[in-house]
């Protein structure tokens, strides 16, 4: 069966019900996607957590190496790597409990989003979060 992300209102009850983000892949650079996303979603009021080796810190939170080294759970992983690092994330998703997987536009790996699934855990593929944060969860006067 083939992958389909959640439905628009519920990609909107996801994002309005987390409130840490793990980002793997986090650029410490001004000029990457990643890091106009995680600073955009920041402005939304999400804690976002740099999860990328060698790199103290981006967006003035602290960064850790990789998603076994956060000393604290975090509601939802976002990925900013190729698709060929896709299934050892949700290897680790699925380890630690982590509830919510996000693989950012243009990152698709069919195999492991169906394996993070089966083992429970809510997944958007290929979808950016900023763009579905601002278009679909727009705020009510």
């Amino acid at each position: 069966m083939a992958f389909t992300n959640p439905e628009p209102d519920e990609i909107c009850r996801i994002l309005r019900g987390i409130r840490t983000i793990a980002v793997v892949g986090l650029s410490p650079n001004p000029s990457r996607p990643s890091f106009r996303v995680a600073q955009a979603m920041q402005g939304y009021g999400y804690r976002i957590v740099p999860v990328r080796p060698q790199i103290p810190e981006v967006l003035g939170e602290k960064a850790y190496p990789d998603l076994e080294s956060l000393p604290f759970k975090v509601d939802m992983v976002d990925v900013f790597r190729a698709a060929g690092h896709v299934p050892a994330i949700v290897a680790s998703c699925i380890a630690l409990g982590i509830p919510r997987l996000w693989l950012q536009e243009g990152v698709i790996h069919e195999e492991a989003a169906q394996r993070a699934r089966a083992a429970g855990i809510t997944v958007v593929m290929d979808r950016c979060m900023w763009r579905d944060r601002a278009s679909l969860c727009r705020e009510t006067a």
